[in-house]
């Protein structure tokens, strides 16, 4: 007996038609939509290959157009946008970085920026998580008048808790503190724990992609990659570190211990930077500027010229894709550069090929350990491609490596948040802090010597030894690579 009805097979390939049809317009969008060819051939294929998966995918992760953000950020009505122009046209010119005709035109950085290089700042490397929370702490602990607080993951661990402790304690002292986490990063965090917050009249919000602008209901793409602390007005922090025991190298997972991460502190001018873009999400998500210090306040004895550069896909430009390769291009005898995730685009790779071909000495340093498969399949199909270039790649082997940090010359250091990688470079709203300072380019210099210490430099042969299936699952890791 046929329980099947004889139409079923006509209503299931009829709907089949129509979700290749969905797919189509789709994979069109994004052929449309994506300003990375990698990323549109990528949901090409998956869309129209695999659309069952691919068009559930695509309709959450495949946005890259953030019209609502894009609108008000490049609307003159805007009291924000007024406010970013007044903070690059009011400062005193004493805070406002000179460079002299023997020194290299740092300019393109600062378009991409769209602000100045600040002078008569201080800064002070944090190396690793308890170097970082203490001074972050110690800072919330004298604060006066305010607390900017922003991070991609926020546990309720024994660090989250010392920080909702320590804040707090700060709003019960009639401090206004402001906590700011991203929605998916931090989706583990419990209401609880946000509720105390509010019930000490913290102002809490998460970041989404929808803000208060509206957009697409389904689309989760959009992440606030961003750690930023920022306390009086004073003085900044910014750099790898989120919150939770992993960061301290306490994780239960012993492949992420010990955690290798850095942070930054900065005083002076350039911290009204960094609280600019901190007050950008705030403002994404309230539509509300909070009253926050806006005159600068210069570092004692110290003069370092430091640039602040957020990035994000409601930027006109790829501003951290164009960064990297600003970088690469203007080395001249090294550029160092630490990061977890090794997926870059074309133009990176490129550039990064050229500089190793001049004679630039091109060092990247990688985790041993992965945290994401795909990624750390990927990055295997990028070494063999560059390595016979002349670009030297090293395994971190002491614990997972998290750095952000860049280094060219004797001219520039970087610490941040980006990661050489497609979300970094499209998808997430990012911030670096670039140094034109000889004391932190030594300071992060020695930095990293230690670190190589604790690496394997990598070869071509372990590469190419590897079985045709390893082979093909990083080719295929590549392909799909720009999608995540």
């Amino acid at each position: 007996m046929n329980i099947i009805p004889d139409y079923l097979p006509l209503i299931l390939a009829a709907l089949y038609v129509l979700l290749e049809l969905i797919a189509i317009i789709a994979a069109i969008e994004a052929l449309l939509g994506n300003r990375s060819s990698q990323s549109a051939i990528a949901w090409t294929l998956l869309l129209i290959i695999f659309p069952l998966i691919g068009l559930p995918l695509y309709l959450m992760f495949g946005g890259r157009k953030f019209s609502g953000y894009v609108n008000a950020r490049r609307s003159g009505t805007e009291p924000l946008h007024r406010m970013a122009r007044e903070l690059s046209t009011s400062l005193p010119v004493s805070a406002l970085a000179e460079f002299s005709p023997g020194e290299a035109d740092h300019r393109v950085l600062s378009r991409l920026a769209s602000m100045p290089f600040f002078a008569g700042n201080g800064s002070r490397l944090l190396i690793d998580g308890d170097a970082t929370f203490r001074a972050i702490f110690d800072a919330i602990d004298n604060a006066t008048e305010y607390v900017l607080v922003q991070f991609y993951i926020v546990n309720d661990d024994a660090l989250g808790r010392k920080l909702q402790h320590k804040l707090i304690r700060k709003a019960q002292q009639d401090v206004r503190v402001y906590f700011l986490y991203d929605a998916l990063g931090s989706n583990a965090l419990p209401g609880a724990y946000l509720l105390k917050l509010q019930q000490a009249g913290i102002e809490t919000t998460a970041f989404s992609g929808g803000g208060r602008f509206g957009g697409h209901p389904f689309r989760v793409n959009f992440r606030n990659h961003r750690k930023i602390v920022v306390v009086d007005g004073l003085c900044a922090f910014v750099g790898g570190h989120n919150v939770g025991d992993e960061y301290l190298g306490l994780s239960d997972d012993p492949d992420l211990r010990p955690w290798r991460d850095t942070h930054v502190r900065i005083e002076g001018p350039a911290v009204l930077g960094v609280q600019l873009a901190f007050i950008e999400d705030w403002y994404w998500m309230t539509q509300q500027i909070p009253p926050l210090r806006t005159a600068p306040v210069f570092a004692e004895d110290a003069n370092q010229r430091i640039l602040v550069l957020p990035s994000g896909p409601a930027d006109e430009l790829d501003t951290c894709g164009l960064l990297f390769t600003e970088l690469i291009h203007s080395a001249r005898q090294r550029i160092w550069i630490v990061t977890p995730y090794f997926v870059p685009d074309d133009p990176v790779v490129s550039a990064l090929k050229i500089a190793a071909l001049r004679g630039v000495d091109v060092r990247i340093m990688l985790p041993e350990k992965a945290d994401h498969l795909l990624i750390y399949l990927a990055k295997f199909s990028y070494l063999e491609e560059t390595l016979p270039c002349g670009i030297k790649f090293f395994s971190y082997q002491r614990g997972f490596l998290h750095n952000k940090v860049v280094l060219v010359d004797q001219q520039i250091a970087g610490v941040g948040t980006a990661n050489l990688d497609n979300r970094s470079f499209r998808l997430n709203f990012e911030i670096t802090l670039l140094f034109v300072d000889r004391q932190m380019v030594d300071d992060v210099e020695r930095m990293l010597l230690r670190d190589f210490e604790s690496c394997r430099e990598m070869t071509l042969l372990e590469i190419t030894q590897r079985s045709r299936w390893f082979k093909l699952a990083t080719r295929i890791a590549r392909l799909f690579s720009p999608v995540l």
